[in-house]
């Protein structure tokens, strides 16, 4: 036996959700078929739901070139 689920989502969203289905060769209803396989298959989300963290640009150029080279000396460090 199945059962129906259902869920609000904007218009926007809506469209652009059965505009990608239909490229990549699937529907909405399978497309969330196959989350909830997942979700369920993990144990939970099948990625690591976060906030995009905040990325603080470099004062000065020089900054950002002691950084580079900084991380390429580690680099180098841990090939041996």
């Amino acid at each position: 036996m199945s059962k129906q689920v259902a869920t609000r989502i904007t218009e926007e969203e809506d469209q652009r959700f059965k505009e990608i289905t239909k490229t990549i060769g699937t529907t909405p209803s399978d497309a969330l078929r196959m989350f909830i396989a997942a979700f369920n298959a993990a144990g939970g989300f099948p990625f690591v739901p976060r906030i995009k963290p905040q990325v603080e640009a470099f004062a000065t150029e020089e900054e950002a070139t002691e950084f580079a080279t900084s991380i390429a000396r580690k680099m180098l460090d841990a090939q041996g």
